[in-house]
């Protein structure tokens, strides 16, 4: 096993590897990010043979087969090397250590949108209920009332002054639905697991309690919140589409690929 480290060790570096043959390709590091949607300074960085903001070991081996496919090279036999010269771990069962998933250095948080989101909906539902209000006092005839002289005399009163009300004004704006006021709580971890195909999967909260364990089948949707945290390991990576906290999780997970996530409250922190 040493004397294949010591062969390993004698050739180029993955990332020296994966340069030379973008180099080839006559690939610039733009292109190779856009066609496999690796952000640039990761590519530039595992060209460099810097690894530690892949996230671990099961994202470096992902991003370095997407990137071996986009210059022309075999996954396999770079993985082999990645392997050779970092270390091998397991990654075939869903067993051991959690780790975060990839977090670009946070910045400043930006403006609470889901907040200014439930204030505008509050605000709606009382004008309308407001409105409502107002015309069920003038349907009861509450005396005196501007509301009820607006209304009056109606439209089949002749020698009716000003405008006249024969109903709802059609273009008031009506009780949100449903879906308009079920925006993720700011408070809470909210994840949303959309199956693309069929996959094993385990979901726990933040004290280790069992959500979810299982396969969910293509087309399948789940929907899972905790106060503090929610970890997730996927079988096969490639079938699954995540939306945390309402938004939606771009990494590109290689089919038969096992991942380990992790995700808190305000995540995903943008780059």
């Amino acid at each position: 096993m040493s004397h294949g480290n010591e062969k390993a060790k004698d050739r180029p570096s993955v990332g020296r590897t994966l340069q030379q043959a973008r180099i080839d390709a006559k690939l610039t590091v733009d292109e190779v990010s856009s066609a496999t949607r690796v952000r640039i300074p990761i590519v530039r960085a595992i060209e460099a043979d810097d690894f530690s903001r892949c996230g671990g070991d099961v994202y470096a081996r992902g991003h370095v087969r997407t990137l071996a496919r986009a210059v022309g090279l075999e996954p396999a036999e770079l993985i082999e090397l990645y392997n050779a010269q970092h270390g091998h771990h397991d990654e075939s069962l869903p067993t051991g250590p959690l780790f975060e998933a990839e977090r670009i250095r946070p910045e400043p948080r930006r403006p609470n949108w889901t907040a200014a989101m439930v204030a505008a909906i509050v605000v709606v539902i009382g004008f309308v209920g407001f409105t409502f209000f107002s015309a069920g006092e003038d349907e009861g005839g509450g005396g005196g009332s501007v509301a009820e002289r607006t209304e009056t005399p109606g439209a089949d009163s002749p020698g009716g002054d000003g405008p006249e009300r024969q109903g709802p004004d059609p273009t008031e704006p009506e009780a949100p639905t449903e879906s308009a006021v079920a925006g993720v709580p700011a408070d809470k971890v909210t994840i949303r697991v959309s199956m693309e195909g069929t996959s094993w999967i385990s979901v726990k909260d933040s004290s280790g309690g069992v959500l979810f364990e299982g396969n969910l089948e293509d087309g399948a949707s789940e929907t899972f919140t905790d106060d503090e945290r929610i970890d997730l390991v996927l079988g096969n990576a490639g079938a699954v589409k995540l939306h945390v906290n309402g938004s939606e999780i771009e990494d590109v997970f290689e089919p038969g690929q096992v991942q380990r996530l992790s995700y808190t409250v305000g995540d995903p922190e943008e780059g």
